[in-house]
Formats: structure tokens, C-alpha cells, sequence
């Protein structure tokens, strides 16, 4: 009779909890489950769970294999930053914008901050996490106001087609140099790999076999694709390490030194997280302290003070305002979340999910937070709703306990996925009017800039200084009401031209010290 009674208090509280996803997230209305939009979420988790390592090392300046320099920012504390920031952020994206997009610091702003402001410029990463804050209280009160929402409509769809095409050329050399497949080459800047040297033991070889079980599952209509492909190339991969015949990352994906990837020991499963001591609301004592000039050991002048500090929040804000809203727009466009205005469902609370994920973070020790282009993993497995979001974020809270397993997966396994997806995102491509140059152009260098920069920032800026160009030497002088637009293609030439080896808005501000 108990065992009966409590049967039936798991049943009432399984269906109550129904209930609450149902009207939380509206799954029916979508047309998914919810056991289908936690797969989703699982395999976003999967496509971006390298966060977790690559960026604490990236942070602290610990594992970087060609400076040996430490920034003093703990692992650590770095660690449990990038975990609990990227939590909130996808909190906030699924429980209050209701969107499919996982959130967590950003690459390619994480590598500025270490690289050009603690490194080049010589600042403390206090200091430097201070201008992330600043950054972060100006992107919410942007998102606020609606401007970010603005800005994105006011680009004409061709260009924002555009831009859901180059992420995804994006991904797929981000996957390629991943698998191993696509390397560096001197004389023609990339090269294909090796292929003839390839064996049973060569990740390259893996994450081919990886590549085509996923496809042909994605053209059976197999749900689950992603992850078991992961899964599967993963679990093969160990088991052949264990036998003795391990298998090499193509790209140093387990570690720096070229081992073999191989499972963690039972007993290194589980961890205990470290609470962030010495970062946590580092970033607000150190804001007063930007002002203070920073020499290196020849006397030269590297930081100037304020006018260098407001450069690095320009910076850190025009980066992350453009990489994530090309980056929501061409999930948005994959996952259906495109109104007939062309504009995304629910953009300011979308927004206000990174500017809040950027805040805390910088609060607790790590970089800019930003929509990630892996969302797209989730979207193609089916994932529609918020609760995509929210599981991918209560697992960056798991891998704080299960850190060493999560990074065990090798790149690749899961690089393929990164590929298969910019494929996917290459559907709209034939929308653009390819028939008139002063589209063409523009979305062209749209599409190709952002792989071959690294930057989707730069590929939307470029695009839009070309289409606004394009039309004024049409004669089509209208392009001038859309006020947003010119405004932005004019701010846009002040940060990437200028006079001698500064941009107009370096040259501006640095005359502020």
C-alpha cells in the first residue's frame, strides 16, 4: 500500500511538473516534448561543453603553449565563472525569452581580453574584468531601451541572410581545423591535412567516419543524430585507447601535448567545485584603478588610463553587440523564430540574457557572455523552445562536478556536428538576390569575411558599409532615411579606419589620457 501510495505521488508530481513546462515553455504549441527538448538541450551542451577548460586556461594564461605566461587569474576561480555566467544567461534566455540558444563566454572576446588588454597593454585582469563590467551595465541598458532590437531591423534581410550563411561557413572551419582536416600552411595561408598518413588511430580518419554516421542518420530522419554520433565516436575511441591503440586528436583537442584521448578514471568522475575567492567582485574594486598609467620595462607607455579604458569597453560592446546579434538571427532563422517583419521573437529579453550573463560574469571572474552559434546543434536536433536553453545551462552547473568527464570527449567527435550544421545554415543562401551587384556584394563579403577573420562582427561591419557605399554610388539616396542604418555604417568606418596605426575611435578616445 505504500509502495502503491507512493507511486502515486511521483505520478501527480510528473504530471504537475508537465504541466508547468507545457505552460512555461508552450511545447505542444511548438510541437515538441519535452523529452525531446532536453535532447536538444543535451546536444547543444555537448557541441560547446569545451568552454568549460578552454576558457578557465584561456583566463588564467595556463596551458598556452607558445608564451609561457600566467595572468594570476586563478583556474580555478575562472572555472566556476564560466560555468555559473553561462547558467544565468541561459536561465534568462529560456525562462524569459522562451528561445532555443545556449549562452557562455565568448571566444573570440575572451582571446582580446587576454591577448591585446592583459597581455599587450600589461593591465591586471582586475582591471580588465572591470571594463568587462562596464561593458555589461551598458549592454543591458541598451537592451532596455530597445536600441539592439533597433539596430538588428534596421539591416535589410539580404544582409541578415547573409549573416545566418557566414556563421555558417564559420562553423564549418571552426569544425574543420577541429577535426584536424584543415591546417596551416604558410605559402597558401590553409591546406588539407595528410590524408595518406591517416590510419585507425588518427582522429582526422575518426571524425570522417563521425561526419558520415551523422549525415546518413540527419537523412533517415534519425532524432538523436548529433549525440550519438558524439556518443558512439567517443566511447569507440576510448575503448580503443584502453586496448592500447589510441587514438590521436588531429588538433591537440584532449591536451597540449598530442596524447591520446582517453577516458578519465573512475574516481576523477566527480569533483568538487571551488568557489571563486580571489576574482569574485574583483571587477568593482579595480574600476578605480583604470585610471593608472602602465609602462613596460623599457618605460614605454602601454596603458594611458581612462581614454584606454573607455577603447577596451568600445571594443568588448561593439564586438559583442554584433556577434550576438548576427549570431541570434541566424539561429533565429534556423529554429523558426523569425517573425514576418524579419525581426526575431522576443530580441530585448534575448539581449538582456547575455547582457546580465556579461555582468555576472565579470562579477565572478571571466570574459564577455554571448550567444553561441553551436545553439544551431540543439535547433537542428528539433529544439524549438526556452527549455532547450535551460537544460543546456543546468548542465554547464553539472560539469562543474563532472568537468574532467565532459572534456574528455575528444573535438573529434564532436567537430563533425560543427560542420554537418553550417551546412544546414547554408539553406537560405539562395534568398539573396544574387541578381543585383549592390546586394550581391555586399552579402558576399558578409559570407566570407567572417570565416576568414575568425569574426562575425567583421563580416556584418563589412556588409554594411559596402550595401550603405553600394547604394549612395547607385544614386539611391533614400538608403539616408533609414537612419539606423547609415549611423551605423558610419560608426562602423570610425572603428576600423583612422589616422596612422589607430582607428578614428582609438585616436578619439586615447586623446582622453
Amino acid at each position: 500500500q505504500r509502495l502503491s501510495s507512493l507511486c502515486a505521488t511521483v505520478r501527480k508530481t510528473g504530471e504537475k511538473m508537465e504541466a508547468w513546462l507545457e505552460k512555461q515553455f508552450g511545447l505542444s504549441g511548438a510541437g515538441v516534448t519535452w523529452q525531446s527538448e532536453v535532447r536538444a538541450g543535451v546536444t547543444t551542451f555537448l557541441t560547446m561543453a569545451y568552454i568549460l577548460i578552454v576558457n578557465p586556461k584561456m583566463m588564467s594564461g595556463a596551458d598556452i603553449t607558445f608564451m609561457e605566461y600566467d595572468t594570476g587569474l586563478p583556474f580555478s576561480d575562472a572555472l566556476f565563472a564560466t560555468a555559473v555566467a553561462s547558467c544565468v544567461a541561459c536561465l534568462i534566455m529560456g525562462l524569459w525569452a522562451n528561445l532555443p540558444f545556449a549562452l557562455a563566454p565568448g571566444m573570440g572576446l575572451n582571446a582580446y581580453f587576454l591577448y591585446t588588454v592583459v597581455f599587450g597593454m600589461g593591465v591586471a585582469w582586475e582591471v580588465a574584468l572591470g571594463a568587462v563590467f562596464v561593458e555589461g551595465l551598458l549592454f543591458m541598458a541598451l537592451s532596455m531601451g530597445g536600441v539592439r532590437s533597433a539596430m538588428i531591423n534596421a539591416v535589410p534581410t539580404d544582409l541578415k541572410i547573409a549573416t545566418m550563411s557566414g556563421i555558417g561557413m564559420f562553423l564549418a572551419i571552426i569544425g574543420m581545423e577541429e577535426t584536424g582536416w584543415v591546417v596551416d600552411n604558410p605559402a597558401t595561408l590553409v591546406d588539407l591535412d595528410a590524408t595518406a598518413a591517416w590510419t585507425y588511430q588518427s582522429g582526422e580518419l575518426w571524425a570522417l567516419i563521425g561526419l558520415l554516421a551523422m549525415g546518413a542518420m540527419m537523412a533517415r530522419g534519425v532524432r538523436g543524430a548529433f549525440i550519438y554520433g558524439i556518443v558512439g565516436v567517443t566511447a569507440v575511441t576510448w575503448i580503443m585507447e584502453a586496448g592500447g591503440h589510441g587514438v590521436m586528436p588531429g588538433w591537440g583537442a584532449c591536451n597540449a601535448d598530442m596524447v591520446a584521448c582517453s577516458a578519465p578514471a573512475m574516481g576523477d568522475w566527480l569533483s568538487m567545485p571551488e568557489l571563486p575567492d580571489e576574482t569574485m567582485g574583483a571587477a568593482l574594486g579595480a574600476i578605480g584603478d583604470a585610471g593608472t598609467e602602465v609602462t613596460d620595462a623599457e618605460g614605454n607607455v602601454t596603458w594611458g588610463g581612462w581614454g584606454d579604458f573607455l577603447i577596451v569597453v568600445v571594443a568588448f560592446l561593439f564586438v559583442d553587440i554584433f556577434d550576438t546579434s548576427g549570431t541570434l538571427y541566424g539561429v533565429g532563422r534556423m529554429a523558426g523564430k523569425i517573425d514576418e517583419n524579419d525581426e526575431i521573437e522576443n530580441a530585448n529579453e534575448a539581449f538582456m540574457a547575455d547582457a546580465v550573463g556579461t555582468t555576472v560574469g565579470a562579477l565572478l571572474g571571466t570574459s564577455t557572455v554571448t550567444t553561441y552559434i553551436e545553439s544551431a546543434a540543439g535547433i537542428e536536433e528539433g529544439g524549438k523552445t526556452g527549455l532547450v536553453a535551460v537544460t543546456a545551462g543546468m548542465l554547464f552547473l553539472v560539469g562543474l562536478f563532472f568537468s574532467d568527464l565532459f572534456i574528455a570527449i575528444p573535438a573529434y567527435a564532436t567537430a563533425p556536428a560543427l560542420i554537418l550544421i553550417g551546412a544546414m545554415m547554408m539553406r537560405g543562401v539562395g534568398d539573396i538576390d544574387w541578381g543585383s551587384a549592390e546586394i550581391a556584394i555586399p552579402a558576399f563579403l558578409t559570407i566570407s569575411i567572417m570565416p576568414f577573420t575568425y569574426s562575425i562582427a567583421d563580416g556584418i561591419a563589412l556588409g554594411v558599409v559596402t550595401y550603405v557605399l553600394m547604394q549612395l554610388f547607385m544614386g539611391k539616396t533614400e538608403i539616408l532615411e533609414n537612419r539606423i542604418l547609415t549611423g551605423l555604417a558610419a560608426v562602423m568606418a570610425l572603428f576600423y579606419l583612422g589616422p596612422g596605426d589607430q582607428t578614428t575611435l582609438e585616436w578619439i578616445l586615447s586623446n582622453l589620457n
